[in-house]
């Protein structure tokens, strides 16, 4: 048995930090890093069923076209990644009643649609970046027994390519799941590697008033490649999807819309149009699979 201090249930039976019991949720799930979006998202469905908000949490469900989709915020970063894929898995996975996990697993489906910037400037603001992997710089999935999962082979690339700190922590490297990448494949997309940051400022290269441990970082990481693979993009949440996802066993895929060039120095003119597109773009793809 799974004890209450370990898997924390409401009063109402619901998971602790999304409140949601095992049917709000259905098995293709959409990620947005905003709880505004939620709902950019929604407006689109032909109805909702369930809505539910808890902290940064906000969760809806309903039907578009006929699938039944849930859309649900996760808040910023790695650690927020941890309680959002750890409590959807135990919705599905583990009897909440008995508390113990059951004999038959169900995986889930998990498409993240999320903003980035792009790190090389032939990948423009307004278009379109698909996780092939994701580059955990961050830690967290550290926490737990990754081997199996992980690609050792870029990740000791990437350690020697840019003389990384390991005091730092050894960074993780996971890939998409192949199955949704099939389903949302098209010639719009940039494919590459998605690096994982565990913050905003320092941990992306931003100086403010502190100096960062490796100025450097953000140069080296325009110049690194892994048979063919270019790492394209840098934002906060795709490295830790795909890591408690393959962990899980759920499918997991990171859709992002470029919204700023850090090689040329430019921004979206209207951000809200790329995401847009590209929230119309997924919503398409699942319903017709």
């Amino acid at each position: 048995m799974i004890q209450s201090s370990e898997l924390i249930l409401n009063p109402d039976g619901s998971v602790y930090h999304l409140n949601l019991k095992p049917e709000n949720i259905a098995h293709d799930i959409i990620f947005v890093g905003d709880q505004n979006r939620v709902e950019k998202i929604t407006q689109f469905f032909d109805s909702v069923e369930f809505s539910t908000q808890k902290r940064e949490f906000k969760t809806q469900t309903g039907m578009f076209k006929g699938k039944r989709i849930t859309v649900m915020s996760t808040g910023i970063g790695p650690d927020n990644i941890d309680i959002v894929v750890s409590e959807l898995d135990a919705l599905v996975n583990i009897n909440l009643e008995t508390r113990q996990p059951k004999k038959e697993l169900t995986s889930l489906n998990i498409i993240r649609i999320g903003t980035s910037g792009s790190l090389h400037a032939d990948i423009p603001v307004d278009s379109f970046v698909m996780s092939k992997f994701g580059l955990g710089l961050d830690n967290m999935l550290r926490s737990y027994l990754i081997d199996e999962v992980s690609n050792e082979k870029i990740e000791d690339a990437f350690v020697s390519h840019t003389n990384w700190d390991i005091r730092k922590g050894k960074p993780y490297v996971i890939a998409c799941s192949e199955k949704l990448e099939k389903v949302i494949e098209s010639d719009k997309m940039h494919k590459g590697i998605t690096a994982t940051a565990g913050g905003f400022y320092g941990p992306q290269g931003r100086v403010l008033r502190l100096n960062i441990q490796d100025e450097k970082l953000n140069s080296k990481m325009d110049n690194f490649t892994f048979e063919n693979n270019r790492i394209t993009n840098l934002e906060m949440e795709t490295a830790a999807i795909y890591g408690l996802s393959a962990l899980l066993g759920h499918h997991a895929l990171s859709l992002n819309a470029i919204i700023a060039n850090r090689a040329s120095g430019t921004f979206s003119a209207d951000p809200y149009k790329a995401v847009d597109a590209l929230i119309a773009y997924t919503l398409d793809k699942l319903a017709a699979n």
